[in-house]
């Protein structure tokens, strides 16, 4: 197998944003909380692409204060700004899903696979993020470099961010021999768009849904899965 560059999204394929209902579950129990938890990433999502739509920017992090914010008020709670802040710190401890540990430690040992974070975080966040969460940061060194949205200015799926990426690892004109490993359906189709390939991470084992069009080039259920992918794609078996 040639060299592959193998960008990985960080939220919601390696950390898992669920896990901050912990920290809500303090303030408003663990039933509320997880349902404040799972509002708050689909408005976090949702004002991204918003802010696409309308051509503006926002930082992530302030992305993800507002989305926080407007979960908690359709609930009918709220935060003052301390507890908020205590709360955005979370996301640099956020848990690992079962799966990243092995996987990154398999993909660390092939030669032939360079491995990056491609992330719509700002850049000190999701450095933090890195280097900070209990469970990533023992893996940190897999990663050759960690590449954010925030230079372009845009977020997923917006082609100018995947096309950064190729700018990034030196890997313009050649898009078709770069992988994306995500979690999310969207960022899949962001990839594909420009030409990539893309593994969908397929934890629930729902099957792809998405009728948009740009299907991932493979399905896993598991991130362990990924390298055995990306080899049978370069054996022309996929």
């Amino acid at each position: 197998m040639d060299q592959v560059l193998v960008a990985f999204d960080l939220y919601g394929t390696l950390l898992s944003t669920a896990s901050v209902a912990k920290a809500l579950a303090e303030h408003f129990g663990e039933d509320q909380a997880n349902s404040i938890a799972q509002l708050w990433r689909r408005y976090q999502l949702e004002y991204t692409w918003r802010l696409n739509s309308m051509k503006k920017y926002e930082d992530f992090s302030e992305v993800t204060r507002k989305s926080l914010h407007h979960a908690l008020a359709e609930h009918g709670v709220s935060l003052d700004d301390e507890q908020a802040d205590e709360l955005m710190k979370q996301y640099d401890n956020l848990s690992t899903f079962p799966d990243v540990e092995p996987a990154l430690k398999k993909l660390a040992a092939n030669p032939n696979v360079n491995c990056v974070i491609f992330s719509n975080g700002t850049k000190s966040m999701v450095t933090n993020s890195v280097r900070s969460s209990d469970d990533l940061k023992p893996l940190g060194d897999v990663f050759k470099d960690i590449v954010t949205v925030d230079f372009v200015r845009s977020f997923k799926p917006a082609p100018e961010v995947y096309k950064y990426l190729a700018q990034r690892t030196q890997k313009t004109g050649a898009e078709s021999s770069m992988w994306l490993v995500s979690g999310n359906p969207f960022d899949v189709c962001g990839a594909r768009a420009v030409g990539m390939q893309a593994a969908w991470v397929d934890r629930q084992g729902n099957g792809w849904q998405d009728k948009l069009g740009g299907e991932p080039t493979a399905i896993v259920k598991s991130l362990e899965e990924v390298e055995a992918a990306i080899e049978k794609f370069a054996q022309g078996k996929l």
